[in-house]
């Protein structure tokens, strides 16, 4: 079975080099935008009154497909459907980001880590009362950063000394 999906728009950043992408948009004060097709028109209405969306777009970068990689906090190898490593089978990313406005064709989006020119697939809303689990298993990556960090939570402000002198591998 050949699944093909259409590109609704492409997200715009400074990011240019895939080495210099935050490790994760939670810890990215990068700002970008979104310019979506004008066929597409409609389909943004009522978007502005969400804080966050989901970004669904295609990793238009990445490398030849990987089976096992080395992720980020790790020096083991681990099964890339257990990272969020881009060298994936089917190279389809997914952000979350903040929307800071809507504007006819342009969002605009801060927490960006997305390199520039990334085709864009699809927008969803985050929702809070849907999209938040609580607790959660981080499986291999709970160990990994209680190793890094010493602490017993995954939490974007324990980690946020270490993200910043991390740079993504």
């Amino acid at each position: 079975m050949e699944v093909c999906y259409s590109v609704i728009g492409t997200i715009h950043t400074d990011l240019r080099d895939r080495e210099a992408i935050p490790i994760q948009g939670v810890y990215s004060g990068v700002e970008g935008s979104i310019e979506i097709l004008p066929e597409f028109r409609e389909g943004l209405k009522d978007l502005e009154g969400f804080s966050h969306l989901f970004l669904i777009y295609h990793f238009h970068e990445a490398g030849p497909p990987q089976l096992s990689v080395r992720p980020f906090l790790d020096t083991v190898e681990r099964g890339i459907f257990s990272t969020r490593h881009p060298d994936r089978p089917n190279t389809i990313g997914l952000s979350i980001v903040e929307l800071v406005s809507v504007k006819d064709l342009t969002l605009r989006v801060r927490g960006v880590d997305i390199l520039d020119g990334t085709p864009l697939l699809d927008i969803k809303p985050y929702v809070g009362q849907f999209d938040v689990r609580d607790p959660v298993r981080c499986g291999w990556l709970d160990e990994a950063t209680r190793r890094a960090v010493g602490t017993e939570k995954f939490t974007p402000a324990g980690l946020d000394p270490l993200a910043r002198k991390h740079t993504r591998e």
